[in-house]
């Protein structure tokens, strides 16, 4: 792992060797359930505009990693920074943490009885206290990215699973956050509408959001993904780019796994 100077200040760290500020910094995470070892000293980084994929097996540690990340999960060692925060600290404020960070569920988590910009709007002007002028005018801005704002008054049993969860990550990012976290988000959806979701994420990526996605979405993966973190029994198994790791690795498990993607 590359080295780097860790602040206190808030800022991103830079690393040594003078690439992108890291955004995001997982350092010899470990989370246990009774004696079950989930996690087992995980770590790597995310860089300011990288999209990171993080791959592996049913088990293998990826829904907890990304609950570690969103302090769903308190670790049990190791410390993860968010710039120069280190969010494991038991005295860091929590609040102001998420606020710092987007996330986007398997499951849309819409509040049905909401329209589609008081969903988007909610967080924002209830724990962010924006005033409504300003939320509302970010959210069109918003929904127009993502080709939703003529449903900016309808309801979310009025939407396509697709539309629904475009308009999760609408206001994931409503905010500015530093990292966005995209749990399987295609996980729910009927294989027809998982395209426009990817097609979406992959505008993202081309605007420099930083991004760090757990996904079965293989081929995605491999065309998306600035690098590839496969975690395999809790532990990094590979970490490089989409062609190391997915094509040109030599490791046989690592082969094996992929084998079952490809067509």
């Amino acid at each position: 792992m590359t080295e780097a100077t860790q602040r206190t200040d808030g800022t991103a760290t830079t690393g040594a060797d003078g690439g992108a500020p890291v955004v995001l910094r997982l350092d010899n995470i470990r989370k246990s359930f009774g004696a079950t070892h989930v996690l087992n000293g995980i770590s790597f980084d995310v860089r300011q505009h990288e999209v990171v994929a993080l791959l592996g097996p049913s088990g293998s540690g990826k829904s907890t990693l990304m609950k570690c990340v969103n302090l769903l999960e308190r670790v049990d060692d190791g410390q993860i920074w968010l710039g120069g925060t280190d969010i494991t600290d038991p005295r860091a404020d929590q609040d102001r943490i998420r606020a710092r960070i987007g996330v986007v569920f398997q499951q849309f988590n819409l509040f049905p009885h909401m329209s589609v910009i008081r969903n988007v709007t909610l967080a924002a002007r209830k724990v962010h206290h924006w005033p409504k002028d300003r939320a509302e005018a970010r959210a069109l801005e918003l929904l127009d990215r993502i080709g939703m704002r003529a449903k900016a008054g309808a309801y979310p049993d009025q939407l396509s699973g697709g539309q629904q969860q475009r308009v999760a990550i609408a206001r994931a990012l409503m905010t500015n956050p530093e990292l966005l976290l995209l749990d399987e988000i295609t996980s729910a959806l009927d294989p027809m509408l998982v395209g426009e979701v990817l097609d979406m994420v992959a505008e993202l990526k081309d605007q420099g959001t930083t991004i760090l996605m757990a996904t079965h979405e293989m081929g995605f993966a491999h065309d998306a993904a600035d690098r590839v973190v496969l975690l395999r029994r809790g532990v990094i198994a590979e970490n490089g780019t989409p062609r190391e790791v997915m094509d040109e690795s030599q490791d046989p498990e690592t082969k094996e796994f992929f084998s079952h993607f490809r067509s």
